[in-house]
């Protein structure tokens, strides 16, 4: 896939995911003020909201190596293309090197359309073999990974901020060993990296794990 202008990001999507030969898979939400309060301590009070999960939600996606560093290789990511589009939503393309899923110890080339949908809080993600990169030099993703796509979430009341993520893998058929990565990081009982991130750097509140019990 080259990048397609007029890119319905959010149709894409919903026709890769319906789509029965595709590895999908959904992370439970995660309700953060209530593992905050469950599994972590704080330097001072804090009630995370909905607006601080979409603001580093939209940081992120711009800037994914500060913000899930377990997957996204410091120094790798960049973005250009940046477009605003007639909903109010914007789009631009990124690229990083990202943890292979299958080869945790190695990092691959990943292309990314995305698509921030401000009014909804959701940001798209379609992945891409081939984009022009900022200077139209031709980019290739590492064929070691499966192409993905990925779509994030801000849902909840304003007070009770809860993530909602998922992703589907372009398969031939379901591949359970790709299912089977993201089972072990809903298995987790900590709050993503990026929130963590967040709050101690972003909010400077200070930010400590608590013994799972």
């Amino acid at each position: 896939m080259t990048t397609i202008t007029g890119l319905d990001h959010r149709q894409e999507f919903a026709g890769a995911w319906a789509d029965p030969g595709h590895t999908r898979y959904e992370l439970p939400p995660v309700d953060i003020n209530a593992l905050l309060a469950d599994r972590y301590t704080t330097g001072s009070p804090l009630a995370f909201t909905l607006d601080m999960l979409w603001d580093v939600e939209v940081r992120k996606a711009w800037q994914p190596d500060r913000y899930i560093p377990g997957v996204v290789r410091a120094g790798s990511a960049r973005a250009w293309g940046r477009r605003q589009e007639t909903d109010g939503a914007e789009s631009f393309v990124r690229s990083s090197r990202q943890r292979l899923w299958l080869q945790p110890d190695e990092r691959g080339l990943v292309l990314e359309q995305a698509y921030v949908d401000h009014h909804a809080r959701t940001i798209t993600f379609i992945g891409a073999t081939r984009l022009p990169g900022p200077d139209e030099t031709p980019l290739q993703a590492d064929p070691r990974q499966a192409l993905f796509h990925v779509e994030h979430s801000a849902r909840g009341p304003a007070d009770r901020p809860v993530i909602r993520w998922r992703i589907v893998h372009l398969t031939a058929e379901p591949h359970p060993a790709l299912g089977q990565v993201f089972a072990r990081f809903a298995a987790g009982p900590w709050l993503p990296e990026y929130v963590e991130i967040y709050i101690r750097e972003d909010l400077g509140v200070p930010l400590r794990c608590r013994p799972v019990r």
